[in-house]
């Protein structure tokens, strides 16, 4: 019983990884209508931008934290300023293209200023923690508290607040939205600065969870996604359901499996519900006229 309790654990914090990542990229597709395959390098810069305060500036992880996540948030409007709005008329396939060159010159960046040695945060090394006979270390404890407050938040933002109905309105009819004064601009805006901060977000919680190397983000993109594909990616929100079925399927999977497998079973989840719902969990299927 233990085991399994662990191992449920051990998959909320796998698909909390995800999730936040996965929502990202929800987010900007539901608004802008394509597939930002750039997700993995911002997760990728933002880590790094927080290793660089951390690390680099002597800074606690705290603020370190704070300023990558602005930072991170800022680059990602940028980058939408100086090369998806140009093509922002082009077909969904040009962006994903862009968004592709966007990947390789982020990843390369980092490459280039920071090495191809994995490296770590500077934070101090704590024992792990024993609730009911659950092995917890510090580190889950972050990605499960911040994680979770990171999504409530973006919650409350997209239900709650004159920003997330303007994003909802221009994600369902983006002329209708401006017809009534909502401004396209700045709502794409704060939907890619919101994108940029959960990226980097998730990637500190990776690095915390692991290390960091030029190529975590793209050891994710497949993985996020997936869980948004899952959730139904047309809807944001749904993104993170996506992510923890993926996450606690994969790791119930080594109750009968070696554990390396646990990638294939995640897929194997993700084909045999597209095959029943292709729309996706909490996706809406689309009428065919």
């Amino acid at each position: 019983m233990i085991d399994t309790l662990q191992i449920l654990f051990n998959g909320l914090v796998s698909g909390l990884l995800v999730a936040l990542p996965a929502l990202a990229l929800a987010l900007t597709f539901s608004v802008l209508r394509f597939a930002n395959f750039a997700i993995g390098a911002m997760l990728t810069a933002g880590a790094y931008a927080i290793y660089a305060f951390n690390a680099g500036l002597g800074w606690p992880l705290l603020p370190s934290a704070l300023a990558g996540i602005v930072l991170g948030g800022g680059v990602a409007m940028l980058v939408d300023r100086l090369v998806y709005r140009p093509l922002r008329e082009r077909s969904p396939v040009t962006l994903l293209v862009a968004s592709m060159g966007v990947a390789f010159v982020l990843e390369n960046l980092v490459r280039f200023i920071a090495g191809n040695a994995p490296v770590g945060y500077a934070v101090d090394p704590a024992r792990p923690l024993r609730f009911a006979g659950l092995r917890v270390n510090h580190e889950q404890l972050l990605i499960v508290g911040i994680g979770i407050a990171s999504l409530a938040l973006v919650w409350i933002v997209f239900r709650f607040t004159a920003l997330g109905r303007a994003m909802r309105a221009v994600a369902d009819n983006a002329p209708l939205a401006a017809a009534r004064g909502i401004v396209a601009n700045r709502v794409i805006g704060a939907t890619w600065f919101i994108a940029g901060a959960l990226a980097t977000t998730a990637g500190m919680l990776i690095g915390l969870d692991s290390t960091l190397d030029p190529q975590m983000g793209w050891n994710y993109v497949i993985q996020v996604f997936a869980a948004a594909i899952l959730g139904g990616i047309s809807h944001p929100m749904a993104a993170v359901a996506g992510a923890l079925v993926l996450g606690v399927s994969a790791e119930l999977s080594t109750l009968v499996i070696a554990p390396h497998y646990r990638p294939l079973v995640a897929f194997a989840v993700l084909t045999v519900l597209l095959l029943i719902r292709p729309w996706g969990i909490f996706g809406t299927a689309r009428l065919a006229k």
